[in-house]
């Protein structure tokens, strides 16, 4: 009963694998210093000056209306926009009925009136 059985063998081994895996782990190197920009006394003064700001919990646009940066003129916006509101093909697209092809054959009304109104300018 002094015979060592293939268990016994298989479980020395494996604590011998684990002792070596032990040995091999990396040296602990302690918590590593914090880089940064800024001094203590400047982050806490950043600190102060948000948490102190007027309506920092505010959700956007409960303000009113924000101030936008203007690229054109109103006038031609407006106009821009009175004459895709009067195309007669604007909720039309070529996928809006089975094999057909949207081809704008009427004038826009807009385009009308604008050469009628230079016709008639031009004839006075």
């Amino acid at each position: 009963m002094n015979s060592i059985s293939f268990t016994q063998i298989v479980a020395v081994a494996s604590f011998a694998m684990l002792a070596a895996a032990g040995a091999k782990a990396e040296s602990y190197e302690g918590v590593q210093p914090a880089v940064s920009a800024k001094s203590r006394a400047e982050v806490n003064a950043e600190a102060m000056r948000t948490a102190s700001a007027p309506d920092q919990n505010v959700v956007r646009g409960s303000r009113g209306p924000e101030i936008m940066a203007v690229s054109a003129e109103r006038s031609r916006i407006v106009a821009e926009a009175v004459r895709a509101a009067a195309a007669p093909d604007q909720n039309v697209s070529a996928g809006s009925r089975v094999n057909s092809q949207v081809i704008s054959t009427m004038p826009n009304p807009v385009d009308a009136r604008a050469a009628a109104a230079n016709a008639k300018s031009s004839r006075l």
